[in-house]
């Protein structure tokens, strides 16, 4: 024998598919503002995440220990396309070295001296000094 459903229990059925139906479609329609909302919460969190990334790799790549302070880049002038002489301090010496792409040349050792006062923005000075400690070759 087969039991039957009630008409009763079949109207209920059909309205609680229905109604389950109905906040299904719903809910895969998000409206416009919790949209909006999301696409903002997404991008604080990727900004948040970046700029935590930058600050881990600051600490990260910090110079530390006792010689932290020993080499900093007195001067720099271009001489070509990709070239560079550098004046780099390290203690009481400065050296000059040329700075090409994969590629650093001694050129010259001196002694630690006093920065001639030049006006910022002309490098025309710091050439000709530059010049009187470069050999020629």
């Amino acid at each position: 024998m087969r039991k039957s459903i009630s008409p009763a229990r079949f109207a209920a059925l059909f309205t609680l598919l229905s109604a389950n139906q109905a906040w299904a479609q719903q809910a895969s329609q998000p409206s416009l503002g919790a949209g909006i909302l999301q696409m903002l919460l997404g991008l604080g969190g990727v900004l948040v995440l970046l700029v935590g990334s930058l600050w881990l790799l600051k600490r990260l790549t910090a110079v530390r220990g006792p010689g932290a302070g020993m080499m900093r880049v007195v001067a720099a002038t271009a001489v070509g396309g990709r070239e560079r002489v550098v004046i780099v301090e390290v203690g009481s010496t400065w050296l000059v070295l040329g700075v090409a792409p994969g590629r650093v040349s001694p050129l010259a050792e001196i002694p630690r001296q006093t920065l001639p006062e030049t006006p910022q923005g002309n490098s025309q000075p710091a050439a000709e000094w530059l010049q009187r400690f470069i050999p020629r070759r």
